[in-house]
């Protein structure tokens, strides 16, 4: 590596911030499994969460401050150790203003995924590739 591509790689730009205010906050993050109702049961044995929603298709605990949701994928295919890049998790951010909170983090380097599958959610991609939703606050309380 020259010293020039040495300096460029230790040089790592901020997006700039004009508000320091958060653009949402946690609420859950979700899990996807072959068996949402199993998986969910496991993790509420070894958290202590309540389940809160369990069926076929989707499972909720609620933990102190947080959720932990598990949907059900037919094609389920578990991650490599180590991983090979295929994470198998999405957050799910919480926003008083959801179309504001998605334009602001399309700002700071996301993307909107095509297509969008709900209504009360936006599916973004991060800068490096992951999705996460923007939901609307209303919905957790």
């Amino acid at each position: 590596m020259t010293d020039t591509q040495k300096a460029d790689a230790q040089t790592v730009s901020a997006p700039a911030v004009a508000d320091p205010a958060p653009v949402a906050r946690l609420a859950m993050v979700t899990l996807d499994a072959p068996d949402a109702a199993a998986l969910g049961e496991f993790y509420s044995a070894v958290l202590g969460w309540p389940v809160a929603y369990s069926d076929e298709n989707y499972a909720m605990l609620t933990g102190p401050s947080h959720a932990l949701g598990i949907g059900t994928i037919p094609d389920y295919r578990p991650p490599n150790w180590p991983d090979d890049g295929h994470k198998q998790f999405h957050l799910d951010l919480a926003a008083d203003d959801l179309e504001a909170a998605a334009a602001r983090c399309v700002e700071l380097g996301a993307s909107r995924a095509d297509p969008q599958p709900g209504e009360t959610w936006v599916v973004l991609i991060d800068p490096a590739g992951h999705p996460f939703c923007i939901t609307d606050a209303r919905n957790w309380g």
